[in-house]
């Protein structure tokens, strides 16, 4: 790899002569930039980014810290989080946590020993519940997700009961009176749809059924699970709500396996729009998340601190979408 050295020697100035004039800096001749620029591309030269990020203070990489990677949700966030990072001019450090604490404080340690610019997370529940660890990190910092202190951190959510409200009362209006709901365990999140699906029951004037609410690790096997041991019940459910989009897939397969017709004998509806869910027949009724939204709301959040460190706090909640299908019984 060609050194800043070779590119003077190429072109018979001083390293600064070099150094200045891919910096941009006046008090350089035009002829002589263009011949230092030539040089440089010819030899595919690359400053050494650490050394620069040294001598400013500024570092060029920003940190996202997501709790699971294979979360569709999450993939549509990174991607619009690196799309703006990237024209900004900083590099993205992805981390995956699978909720577990212990791997995010590894992570935000790692990331802070890289010195990086700044972090866009999705914490743990216990992060989220421990104001001190939250302003501990002294950082600049968006959180994506999950709800913490307003006073703490930058955050883009969206209203998280109320989208389970909106959903479950969907189910109801299809007169559906035994809806299970199975919720993601652990996160901040999980509680709070949990909360606005119990509230659409209140308001109805149905109770919860313990056997068949579920509080489970947001995955996909996990989903499937909890549907096969609810459709085993005497009284099994006449409506299935899916907290997330693997609790959701899992759920789907363990419904089709089960060989209940749906939406006839039991209606479904979960979280978040992927691929499979328009595919499938039936089709299912969704409630969208503008991942893409808020990946880059949250990075313009990150850069706009980086730049400013002192301004307010910023809390952005996003408008979520009912994308109604087949899958409740509506043609």
């Amino acid at each position: 790899m060609a050194s800043i050295r070779d590119v003077a020697e190429q072109c018979g100035v001083s390293t600064a002569t070099v150094s200045r004039a891919l910096a941009g800096k006046q008090h350089i001749r035009d002829e002589v930039r263009k011949r230092v620029l030539e040089a440089a591309q010819r030899l595919d030269y690359r400053p050494n980014r650490a050394a620069r990020n040294l001598r400013s203070n500024q570092s060029s990489n920003i940190g996202l810290v997501v709790s699971d990677i294979q979360n569709p949700f999450f993939t549509s966030i990174c991607r619009a989080v690196e799309d703006a990072a990237l024209k900004a001019g900083f590099a993205v450090f992805l981390c995956n946590t699978d909720e577990d604490p212990e791997k995010e404080a590894l992570y935000l340690r790692h990331l802070a020993d890289e010195n990086v610019a700044g972090i866009i997370f999705a914490p743990t529940g216990r992060m989220a519940r421990d104001s001190e660890k939250m302003s501990e990190l002294s950082m600049p910092l968006v959180v994506i997700d999950r709800a913490i202190g307003k006073e703490l951190a930058d955050t883009v959510v969206i209203d998280n009961a109320q989208a389970a409200f909106d959903l479950t009362e969907h189910l109801i209006s299809h007169g559906r009176t035994r809806i299970a709901g199975i919720f993601g365990a652990q996160s901040s999140t999980g509680q709070e749809r949990r909360k606005g699906f119990l509230m659409a029951l209140q308001k109805h004037g149905l109770t919860e059924k313990k056997k068949l609410v579920h509080s489970v690790p947001p995955r996909e096997e996990e989903g499937y699970k909890a549907v096969r041991e609810m459709l085993s019940l005497p009284e099994p459910p006449d409506a299935i709500l899916a907290s997330n989009g693997l609790l959701g897939l899992g759920a789907y397969r363990a419904l089709m396996e089960s060989g209940k017709k749906c939406p006839e004998e039991v209606s479904f509806a979960a979280f978040d729009e992927a691929a499979w869910t328009s595919l499938v027949k039936p089709s299912v009724t969704v409630l969208e998340q503008p991942t893409y939204e808020i990946g880059s709301t949250a990075a313009s959040l990150l850069l706009m601190r980086i730049e400013d460190p002192k301004r307010s706090i910023r809390q952005v909640q996003l408008k979520h979408n009912l994308l109604i299908r087949h899958s409740c019984g509506c043609a």
